[in-house]
């Protein structure tokens, strides 16, 4: 089994593997190293406090030792909060997003941003090269910052928490 259908079949959908071109910077210059991680089992209203407390927008959601999915801070709200659902009972495991997409650490900025733009998503889960191995997230912000400083964006994602 290849490693394009192991990714296939955890869920995952790998973006192409692109070179790095020499002194531009990559995906695993700007990546959260150590995401937080929950069963798939945990509540949401658990896993919103581990958001708070942790100041973190999204926590990978497990099953088994396997990538289940990806849970946000919207998640909860939209899948959870907006249809009437208890938070207390809802796992993450129900209402995380299970489509996932991949980048390699070593891609360019400029693939991530595509892909976000074409998939319309905030973050990349980062997967060592050639497996499914979660190194780390990559998000819309860290993006912004990367790129430009001074852009509203990436004046808002530096910002101190206000929690």
């Amino acid at each position: 089994m290849t490693g394009s259908d192991r990714t296939a079949r955890a869920g995952l959908e790998q973006s192409p593997r692109p070179r790095q071109r020499a002194g531009s910077q990559c995906v695993q210059d700007i990546m959260a190293l150590h995401p937080e991680v929950l069963e798939h089992t945990v509540s949401a209203v658990d896993a919103a406090e581990v958001m708070r407390e942790n100041d973190v927008g999204n926590i990978l959601v497990y099953q088994a030792g396997k990538l289940l999915g990806i849970l946000t801070d919207r998640d909860i709200v939209v899948r959870v909060l907006a249809r009437g659902g208890d938070p207390k009972i809802v796992t993450v495991g129900e209402c995380c997003s299970r489509v996932l997409t991949t980048i390699a650490p070593t891609a360019t900025l400029a693939e991530a941003a595509r892909l976000m733009r074409e998939r319309a998503i905030r973050r990349l889960i980062v997967v060592d090269d050639g497996s499914t191995k979660v190194v780390g997230v990559v998000s819309l912000g860290d993006l912004a910052r990367a790129r430009d400083r001074e852009s509203v964006l990436a004046y808002i994602s530096a910002a101190i928490p206000n929690t």
